[in-house]
């Protein structure tokens, strides 16, 4: 990982508009926010294989020449209609307008959401990961965290099927006219793999912000917003909730609410358009294309605009996970990798409940110390973000296998930290079911949170000798991608107060041959019986769907870990206890925690 920090001269990172036409919610501006991109995204799904659904995934801010970029996009599809995934906080108003209209005149689906790629990602060069798989970008579509603010609204509405899910945000208010003057220092994070050096993301060190000016809705303004409303169907109960909301504030439009303004059609989520199953209904949707093997890459890959000079180029801190080797290495002879083993999974798509099919997932059983996995580790991270500094969320990184040792270790930790409550990340495949419970006991006594996740090191590993801990923590960032909690593990998981498991982490469990000990645990732990009656049904490991787990009260919520390491989370009030403000770089070490 190399650093370099340069200073950035002074400019104009947004201009002074006198024309009233650009609704972004004025709190996100201040962000470095990249124009709109679209994106042709296929699947990557377990399941759907060789025929998999495709979308246009569309994030970023609207700007004026966002409409012709998605004319271009819809030329290369040909008469293809592929649904639209937006994820926006707002923008220009009339080009919102004009992408709605587009929408129409094509005949296209909406939903809010976000796309999380794997492998290639836009902004990456030279990627050749999908090769031969008739695709230049796969992922998963979801909408949690996924926001649709301002003027996106606008664009959102020329959808014939308009979804918005229960985890989205939808949000309306005045029309704003903002003017920023910004002088900007930056940071920027490399990383080499395989020899080639990529902009991992580029932070903002000091910023100095001018405030924003608002106009009120003029009556012209608001006859041709109704006016085009009227033409997509929508009802006046939007402009209504425009205007009632201050430009400096925000507000989100509830599910029941938009239904009742026609804002969207239905109740359902995205999945509907995304989700893997759909591509074997009869007949298949227009979004779902069969890839045979070996197939070239498809001709559409993204269309979007050039980053200014106010929008570096970045490629999300998330992705660092994606490119870092995963552990253990893949399984070749002799390099003491576990024997694959086999999990249930079944599909979720509602269009098949009660009868939905089941198949096998191969994957490496659950490893023990000497067969390619470590032991269970326990050591004290730091968020690596000078956004957040001086005042950095803190978390226990558990990372292995769980062995006899393990809750004696996790006690050894707890009792060296004293009155502070970290939220615990582990990542673990699982282990000794006798140890995993004591640690849930211990976790519920602590009143511990506790995330499925995978925590990357920044700058050294703790495993390496010469790797110590700078003011009582190591550097570090934690991701749901790549994170795993399989059997013991979910166990574990269950004594935390709060309960999180991401829609990129993957947790999986299932009897182990100790019925009446697990239920007896579960009932201790207030897990809804339903869970245990589930696990009495199947023979074999698991994976367990997110509504699953949220309605047993396996998981408190849908949220990634980001809900308790997130770099902003110590800007909430009240703060939460994992935070901690470290004064100086020469501030007093404390002991490494480290295990």
């Amino acid at each position: 990982m190399a650093m370099a920090a340069f200073a950035a001269k002074a400019e104009d990172v947004f201009p002074k508009w006198s024309d009233p036409t650009t609704w972004t919610d004025p709190k996100l501006l201040s962000d470095d926010l990249s124009p709109m991109r679209f994106v042709v995204v296929r699947s990557n799904a377990t399941g759907c294989e060789s025929n998999c659904p495709e979308w246009i995934s569309a994030e970023g801010a609207i700007e004026a020449g966002t409409p012709a970029q998605f004319k271009r996009i819809l030329k290369t599809l040909g008469r293809r209609k592929l649904p639209i995934i937006v994820n926006s906080p707002g923008g220009n108003v009339d080009a919102a307008l004009q992408l709605g209209r587009i929408i129409r005149k094509n005949k296209l689906d909406i939903a809010v959401g976000t796309t999380k790629f794997s492998d290639c990602w836009p902004g990456m060069k030279d990627c050749r990961a999908n090769d031969g798989k008739g695709a230049a970008y796969f992922g998963i579509a979801s909408d949690g965290g996924a926001m649709c603010n301002s003027a996106c609204p606008l664009m959102f509405a020329g959808g014939v099927g308009r979804v918005v899910g229960g985890w989205a945000y939808l949000g309306v208010h005045q029309i704003t006219t903002t003017y920023f003057r910004t002088t900007r220092h930056y940071r920027t994070t490399y990383r080499v793999v395989r020899g080639k050096k990529y902009r991992i993301t580029t932070e903002t060190i000091t910023q100095d912000n001018a405030g924003y000016k608002t106009y009120e809705m003029s009556k012209a303004l608001e006859r041709k917003l109704s006016a085009y409303l009227r033409d997509m169907g929508v009802g006046r109960g939007v402009i209504d909730r425009m205007k009632a909301t201050p430009a400096s504030d925000i507000r989100q439009i509830a599910l029941d609410d938009m239904l009742t303004m026609k804002l969207i059609t239905s109740r359902d989520s995205l999945d509907i358009l995304t989700q893997a199953g759909i591509c074997q209904r009869s007949p298949a949707p227009p979004n779902c294309r069969e890839v045979p093997a070996n197939a070239k890459p498809a001709k559409v890959a993204a269309i979007e605009a050039k980053a200014g000079p106010s929008q570096p180029a970045q490629i999300p801190l998330s992705h660092l996970a994606k490119e870092a080797p995963a552990q253990p290495v893949e399984a070749v002879p002799g390099n003491e990798a576990p024997d694959k083993g086999f999990i249930l999974v079944r599909g979720s798509d509602p269009m098949c409940e009660p009868h939905c099919p089941e198949w096998m997932w191969a994957r490496p059983l659950v490893a023990v110390p000497g067969n390619g996995a470590p032991e269970m580790r326990f050591v004290v991270v730091r968020r690596s973000n000078s956004s957040c500094n001086p005042d950095c969320p803190e978390w226990i990184s558990a990372q292995g296998v769980i062995t006899s040792q393990t809750p004696q270790k996790l006690g050894q930790l707890l009792a060296t930290l004293g009155s502070r409550r970290l939220p615990i990340v582990v990542s673990s495949r699982g282990g000794d079911l006798f140890s995993a419970l004591a640690m849930g006991r211990l976790i519920r006594e602590k009143k511990l949170d506790v995330a499925v996740a995978r925590t990357d090191f920044v700058g050294c590993d703790p495993e390496e000798w010469n790797c110590l801990a700078k003011d009582g923590a190591y550097a570090g960032v934690a991701s749901d991608a790549k994170g795993d909690c399989d059997s013991a593990c979910a166990l574990m998981l269950a004594g935390g107060v709060r309960r999180l498991v991401g829609p990129r982490a993957l947790l999986s469990l299932y009897l182990m041959g100790q019925a009446q000990l697990i239920k007896a645990y579960l009932d201790e732990m207030a897990i809804n019986r339903d869970l245990f009656m589930t696990l009495q049904r199947i023979s074999v490991e698991r994976q367990l769907e997110p509504d699953v787990m949220l309605r047993a009260g396996l998981t408190t919520g849908p949220q990634s870990v980001d809900e308790l390491t997130g770099a902003t989370l110590c800007r909430s009030v009240p703060k939460p206890d994992n935070c901690r403000v470290v004064l100086s770089p020469n501030a007093q070490a404390e002991a490494p925690a480290k295990l």
